[in-house]
């Protein structure tokens, strides 16, 4: 079972999309005169306020939100009883035999069954091999389960930064004009730093809900390791527990009967 099938193109190809439409929208922008510009009020009217920076933050944005919205998908399709799982496969194991737990791993989602699958693979070389083919495919599926994590946290770190520089901008610009002015009045000193500090709360909202939802992915991953170490000792047991006649067990496929252990 690939882990492959949790990562759909669907949600790159957005993510690439709602780029694109980005890019051509700050490209506009930037051939349009500011006194041409359509005003609008509420969140586009402070958007277009904000200046420059308000791009990259938005773009972050939507990285942001693409890569949140495929982690929520692929977290629901790799949800999985782990509990129901392994009370189905020993009793598989035990009454219908080793080839039939396999098809039925392999009829499973979710990291859990493809490690466990991994490691019945290998149940014919013996139960070191299938403790290292476990441990081989816990660092693959860990690694799928972390895929995109680390945008998300580039993300939360630089949506504020670009925040606070573009408030260091909008700054420096509102000190030029007051420079500039004849007459210092408080609505021009308010104007201009009401206008830099927009893109800090921009910054700021963008990187709240992303970091918020990184912490949360991370902890579904950490049950996700501990239910596949649990589930792959559980497995490893139960083939242990058969190691007396491992022999038998190779030669006709099947485990031992429970009446051998009585």
């Amino acid at each position: 079972m690939s882990p492959n099938r949790f990562f759909p193109k669907r949600f790159r190809l957005l993510a690439g999309g709602l780029g694109a439409v980005l890019i051509a929208a700050s490209a506009w922008a930037a051939s349009v005169p500011s006194g041409r510009l359509p005003h609008r009020s509420g969140l586009i009217e402070l958007y277009w306020t904000g200046g420059f920076f308000m791009h990259p933050i938005l773009l972050c944005s939507i990285v942001g939100l693409a890569i949140i919205l495929e982690r929520l998908w692929f977290f629901a399709k790799a949800r999985t009883d782990t509990r129901r799982l392994m009370n189905e496969l020993l009793r598989v194991l035990q009454d219908q035999g080793f080839e039939p737990a396999q098809r039925f791993l392999h009829s499973q989602r979710g990291p859990v069954a493809a490690v466990l699958h991994s490691g019945l693979l290998r149940a014919k070389h013996g139960p070191e091999a299938v403790e290292k083919a476990i441990e081989t495919a816990a660092s693959i599926e860990t690694a799928f389960l972390e895929r995109g994590l680390i945008w998300l946290a580039t993300v939360a770190n630089i949506a504020p930064l670009l925040g606070f520089l573009g408030t260091v901008s909008g700054m420096i610009h509102a000190f030029e004009a007051i420079a500039a002015a004849e007459e210092v009045s408080a609505k021009l000193v308010a104007t201009g730093i009401y206008e830099a500090l927009i893109t800090t709360a921009a910054g700021l909202m963008v990187a709240i809900p992303v970091q918020t939802a990184h912490n949360y992915f991370v902890s579904r991953i950490d049950k996700f390791a501990i239910d596949m170490e649990e589930s792959s000792a559980e497995l490893t047991d139960a083939l242990t527990t058969y190691s007396k006649q491992w022999e038998t067990f190779l030669s006709t496929m099947k485990p031992p009967s429970a009446s051998a252990h009585r």
